[in-house]
């Protein structure tokens, strides 16, 4: 039936931040774009309403200035007079090599470090515009409304610019004509089978975090039954329909952002924007210890500054024992007003004396005890500055393992008790692409004609780790690379 096909000049596969910005692009060249997007509206714009954050470069408050509405000069200089005056491309640069060891694309880190500034003023050109981020954050700014006051101005913009949205539309296959040109994407929808025909197709999907099945062939053993902080829409459908025409497989398949989140996180965050937002998030780790159930730490938890190091501390703490870690901190922190607001819902245990906190917990007493007994001895002398963006390198001596900074003894009750398990948010993995085009490329070693990607469907920036909001800013800028790219050749052609 004529209602089972459309046609557009560009089509775009999935709904979040990536997509959303592959969509403002594109409409600049031409206003024939349509989005397929496998979640019903109310539960619309993938993982991206789950942060706050995008991570750029600027150079001072002249930079910051277009993104904030609302905020004198005065008020723009004094931020940064709090710690960060500058993130320079440079300092980006060195940030993201330093936390993948060494490992990032370097084509797609170049594009990733000078776009950023120009992506977050042309967002802001779209509508959108930045708040002072949080003390715990090392960022200086955050979206306002975080990521689901992005995602909701995205829709609201795209919808009065011209993009045709279809919910509850599960796209099964690429569709090639006989050159091997991609001409469209055939998808499920709660009716049946619709087939949509483009001059571009760009997919911007995800990653696979909310397949199971996938979980445990990439990442390994017991990621399976870890719970997803996100939706449990991407499933890695277009990785498997763009690999099943030759695309290259590129990135790190076996690593992937999972942090600390609150024990009573469910198996999906669903829907993130209505419900949960940021709430459970656990992130208070470098203030205090971390603790197995054996009342054991087991990982130096200020070996970077949080920003650099959270989404690489869920793994550590799926690997202790039942998967459960406890975040132990005491009256001092309460003190310093440390804790952000999502900790009133937290689940927690409270106690006058270690070995009360013990049993509460369910910990062995005399191994807990001796362990922040131990921790205490350890601590050196030093000025304690737990500075969101810098280490005060006040740390432990003679102990394993170490803890290299914010160490700070353990030693005034009430103590409390923060008990986390893992949360995956995305998969590093993904496709190997141009990065000035987009282009996905061909196991052949040349590019896939009519195939572009953005998001987490890129595989290759990140390895083992990120910074917060990397991933924000790189769904950003490779949607505004493919978009533009997909739009002037849809008009080309």
């Amino acid at each position: 039936m004529a209602d089972d096909v459309f046609h557009y000049d560009v089509l775009i596969v999935g709904g979040g931040n990536a997509a959303c910005s592959a969509a403002h692009a594109a409409l600049e060249k031409t206003k024939s774009v349509g989005i397929i997007e496998k979640a019903p509206k109310r539960d619309r714009g993938g993982n991206s309403a789950m942060t706050g954050h995008i991570r750029f470069v600027f150079n001072g408050i002249e930079d910051l200035r277009p993104l904030v509405r609302n905020m004198s000069d005065d008020e723009l200089r004094k931020l940064l007079e709090g710690g960060l005056p500058h993130r320079t491309e440079a300092e980006v640069w060195d940030e993201l090599m330093r936390v993948t060891n060494n490992q990032t694309d370097e084509e797609l880190l170049h594009v990733h470090v000078t776009e950023s500034l120009n992506t977050v003023q042309w967002l802001a050109s779209k509508g959108h515009d930045w708040v002072p981020a949080s003390l715990t954050n090392d960022n200086v700014l955050t979206m306002n409304g975080g990521g689901a006051g992005l995602q909701k101005r995205n829709f609201e913009i795209l919808d009065r610019t011209g993009a045709t949205f279809h919910y509850e539309t599960a796209a099964t296959e690429l569709i090639e004509d006989k050159t091997g040109r991609v001409t469209g994407v055939r998808a499920l929808t709660p009716s049946g089978y619709v087939m949509f025909h483009a001059k571009a197709v760009i997919l911007a999907c995800g990653g696979f975090e909310a397949n199971a099945e996938m979980r445990a062939r990439y990442l390994g053993p017991g990621w399976d039954s870890v719970h997803v902080r996100g939706v449990p829409y991407n499933t890695g459908d277009g990785l498997r329909m763009a690999m099943n025409i030759g695309a290259l497989p590129h990135g790190s398949w076996s690593t992937c952002h999972a942090s600390p989140q609150d024990i009573a996180l469910p198996k999906f965050t669903v829907p993130s924007v209505h419900v949960h937002g940021d709430s459970l998030n656990r992130y208070m780790y470098p203030y205090g210890i971390l603790v197995n159930m054996k009342g054991e730490r087991f990982i130096d938890e200020v070996y970077d500054t949080r920003g650099r190091t959270y989404a690489s501390m869920g793994r550590a703490i799926m690997a202790q024992p039942g998967g459960i870690a406890i975040q132990i901190l005491d009256a001092k922190i309460r003190e310093r007003d440390m804790y952000t607001a999502n900790y009133r819902k937290a689940t927690t245990a409270k106690a006058d004396t270690l070995e009360q906190l013990a049993v509460e917990l369910g910990l062995p007493v005399e191994n807990f005890v001796n362990t922040v007994r131990a921790f205490n001895a350890a601590v050196q002398p030093g000025n304690y500055n737990p500075d969101r963006h810098n280490l005060d390198g006040k740390s432990t001596a003679g102990i394993v393992p170490p803890k290299s900074n914010y160490a700070l003894e353990i030693d005034k009750g009430p103590f409390e008790a923060w008990p986390v398990r893992c949360g995956i948010t995305f998969t590093f993995g993904g496709l190997k692409i141009n990065a000035t085009t987009g282009q996905v490329q061909h196991v052949a070693g040349r590019p896939i004609p009519g195939l572009y990607a953005a998001g987490e469907m890129v595989g290759g920036l990140f390895v083992g780790a990120y910074a917060s909001g990397a991933g924000m800013m790189s769904g950003a800028t490779f949607g505004r690379v493919a978009g533009n790219a997909a739009g002037a050749a849809a008009v080309a052609s």
